[in-house]
């Protein structure tokens, strides 16, 4: 099924917090991953590639709408939304793609 996701990711130290809107949630967990520590990402800077939340949209804009909700919250707000299916914080990468990934030609991973 074709659609969109927004996701929260988070570092393995659990003190940033990402919101992101993609419509290939796997690939897009992979690439924040694979750019981990690289500056001109917020994710990449602070190596925000760890899933804690996702939702599904058919839409994109329906997503798009949401993906500017939750950036406008409080980190606490947030934190309760993840709380809500993730109490414990773990890591939802192995959810949705082979954790961790592969290195691929590159050996970038």
């Amino acid at each position: 099924m074709k659609g969109f996701h927004v996701y929260i990711t988070t570092n393995p130290l659990k003190d940033s917090l990402y919101t992101g809107m993609t419509n290939n949630l796997e690939y897009r967990i992979i690439e924040h991953y694979l750019n981990r520590g690289h500056k001109k990402t917020f994710a990449g800077r602070y190596y925000c590639y760890c899933l804690l939340y996702y939702e599904f949209h058919h839409s994109a804009v329906g997503a798009i709408e949401r993906e500017k909700e939750i950036k406008s919250w409080t980190r606490v707000k947030k934190e309760e939304l993840i709380n809500s299916i993730n109490s414990e914080w773990l890591f939802l990468n192995d959810e949705i793609t082979p954790w961790p990934p592969e290195p691929d030609v590159t050996g970038r991973a």
